[in-house]
């Protein structure tokens, strides 16, 4: 019995001062652990930030470059046929789409699908005013059909993306 109360005082504090250090590594380790996370988190955020904003910058673009002013001024020529112009106008609008795809991964999922929309409905507003023409029309009928059309619209899907953007960057940043 001597010899167990012996061993005992011997192991008691042995165990207090094991079971101290373990509890002060791992509250250690914790620390360092957070703190490591903490700061991957934020060059991450020093990267992927300005990244972002230049995504927003892009998409901004976008919308202005569709618009059916700048659009039309842009890609119409004097001898074109309203035919030739309504192709012309679709695919240089599906091509700046396209360049721009990959600007969704760093845009919300609501803004990603209004900018989708605003393409969709200049499309449609291009393909509907040329089917209210005739085969023989010209270009300029086709544009001022169109500048008709988007007028008459009041606010169009490129408006409310464009302010949805502004809105969202102004959260962000």
């Amino acid at each position: 019995m001597n010899e167990t109360l012996e061993m005992v005082k011997y192991v008691l504090p042995t165990l207090a001062i094991l079971i101290t250090a373990y509890m002060v590594m791992k509250l250690y380790m914790e620390n360092d652990q957070k703190k490591r996370t903490n700061d991957l988190m934020l060059a991450s955020r020093r990267t992927v930030t300005p990244l972002r904003f230049q995504a927003y910058e892009r998409i901004v673009l976008f919308l202005e470059r569709i618009t059916p002013s700048n659009l039309i001024l842009r890609v119409a020529e004097a001898e074109m046929t309203a035919t030739d112009l309504q192709a012309t106008l679709v695919s240089t609008i599906r091509q700046e789409y396209e360049h721009n795809l990959s600007q969704q991964l760093y845009l919300s999922s609501q803004a990603w699908e209004l900018v989708k929309t605003a393409k969709e409905d200049m499309i449609q507003l291009i393909n509907a005013s040329a089917s209210r023409l005739n085969e023989t029309a010209s270009g300029t009928d086709l544009a001022k059909l169109i500048f008709e059309e988007s007028i008459q619209q009041g606010t169009t899907p490129i408006n409310m993306a464009l302010e949805f953007i502004k809105k969202e960057i102004r959260l962000l940043f």
